[in-house]
């Protein structure tokens, strides 16, 4: 049986077994990040064989339900804190965590139901928003495929996260891995129509996801069966009930968690419609940059969230040693890859740039300059953003989510974007000006962060009455 646990070495230094216990977490859960991008990646692979205007409106569509589909995993999310806490102050506190677990599950059901409706009427809202009428009709037909998704998304998440909590991130790997296949397969066969399969051309594709994450949650679901671990906590053996207090709960912490990060997306997809008005060679430098970003973006991503269990753990203990330990060990190990993946940007640019254009060809000298000026000052965006990354996971562990919400609010509109749009639009930097001013957003957001981070390592950690 797949199966990951943290590593117990003989009478290992704290700092030794904290640092190998992050390292445990981490790596299957940035694998698992990697596996959920690279689905996205399929859908849009496929649909541009299909059609450069099936590309555009697959595009579009997916900028859509980004936002509301990151909202909805920040608030769900917030059970990782919650059940590593009950399990950091009592390890044999099964009632609590399947509790916990089960207010996750309700909210997922809760939060797609009006998600639906938004996204069934997809085509007034893109032609609201200046979208071409043909355009938007091709994306909101995507959308009714894709938008199934959501449930099982939130579902797969919501276990995901309790899964962690638990120490066991084998299964999420196992799923993630497995969904690239049978999502590239399901584009294929319901994009194209083989098999003696109908033809459904967008619809397809984001059928083809909808069912890549039912199979996903299906993983999980099996494996909270037959892992004995698990099986304890009857996740989905038993039925699912409200606490209101519980409920209430999750809710309070996570919904600042879900608005923080839709906060960021809106600036981030924002900046694509900006870099188009700067010029064609600007957007599509842009678009190269910032997918190599956020490919990179996936490993402190997945330290956070291991830095969030971890610290959970410590802060349900009332360990405050401990909570400070794990909190800056993740911060190291996010920062110290994320320094690594900033010195490759500096040292190998053409050969980054060469995985998505023909950096040699004459007809793509503009693209490949301008991509290579963003990408130098996305060496520094990178430090920056990994280390908001994972301050705000080590802040998700101590249950705190306001603060880093106004946090965000403040670098990313009132800082990032002003700061961008200026030299964007008021200097001759242009594109390069953009692409700045995120990195002073995000430079600001993790010094605000970080700064937090030691105000409550100064205060103990437990200021607050503890629940």
């Amino acid at each position: 049986m797949l199966r990951f646990v943290i590593p117990h070495n003989k009478n290992p230094s704290p700092l030794a077994a904290e640092i190998a216990a992050t390292f445990a977490l981490s790596w299957p859960l940035v694998i698992a990040n990697l596996a959920q991008s690279a689905m996205t990646t399929t859908d849009l692979i496929i649909l541009g064989r299909l059609s450069p205007k099936a590309l555009a409106a697959g595009a579009l569509g997916y900028n859509l339900f980004l936002p509301v589909l990151l909202l909805g995993i920040g608030l769900i999310g917030a059970v990782a804190p919650i059940a590593a806490s009950l399990r950091g102050a009592d390890s044999d506190d099964i009632e609590g965590v399947q509790r916990a677990a089960h207010q996750a599950f309700l909210s997922a059901i809760v939060l797609a139901a009006p998600i639906w409706i938004f996204l069934w009427n997809a085509q007034s809202v893109l032609i609201a928003f200046g979208q071409p009428p043909d355009l938007a009709a091709l994306a909101a037909s995507y959308l009714h495929g894709l938008q199934w998704a959501l449930a099982p998304a939130f579902l797969f998440f919501a276990a995901r996260s309790i899964f962690a909590a638990l120490n066991r991130t084998g299964p999420t790997l196992l799923a993630g891995v497995l969904a690239v296949g049978v999502n590239a397969l399901g584009n294929y066969l319901l994009v194209f129509g083989k098999l003696g399969l109908p033809a459904l051309g967008v619809f397809g594709s984001g059928l083809a996801t909808c069912i890549s994450q039912l199979f996903m949650l299906a993983i999980l679901v099996v494996y909270a069966f037959i892992d004995p671990h698990l099986a304890r906590y009857r996740l989905f053996a038993s039925a699912w009930r409200i606490d209101w207090p519980k409920f209430k709960q999750l809710w309070r912490l996570g919904l600042p968690i879900g608005v923080s990060i839709t906060v960021e997306i809106i600036v981030f997809s924002g900046a694509v419609f900006f870099m188009g008005i700067i010029g064609a060679a600007s957007l599509e430098g842009h678009a190269i940059v910032f997918q190599i970003a956020s490919l990179a973006f996936m490993v402190p991503l997945g330290v956070s969230q291991a830095a969030t269990v971890r610290v959970g753990h410590a802060y349900g203990a009332r360990d405050a040693a401990g909570v400070s330990r794990s909190g800056w060990t993740a911060l190291a190990v996010g920062l110290g890859f994320m320094v690594l993946s900033a010195s490759t940007m500096l040292l190998f640019p053409k050969l980054l740039l060469s995985g998505f254009v023909d950096v040699e060809a004459p007809t793509n000298a503009e693209i490949v300059e301008r991509a290579g000026a963003f990408l130098r000052v996305a060496a520094l965006f990178q430090i920056f953003d990994g280390a908001q990354a994972v301050a705000a996971g080590m802040l998700r562990g101590v249950h705190d989510a306001r603060a880093p919400m106004f946090i965000a609010f403040l670098g990313y509109w009132g800082i990032g974007l002003p700061v961008g749009l200026g030299l964007a639009f008021a200097t001759p930097l242009a594109g390069t000006g953009l692409w700045i001013g995120l990195a002073c957003g995000l430079a600001c957001v993790s010094a605000m962060l970080i700064l937090r981070w030691r105000l409550k390592e100064r205060a103990g950690f437990f200021r607050e009455p503890f629940s």
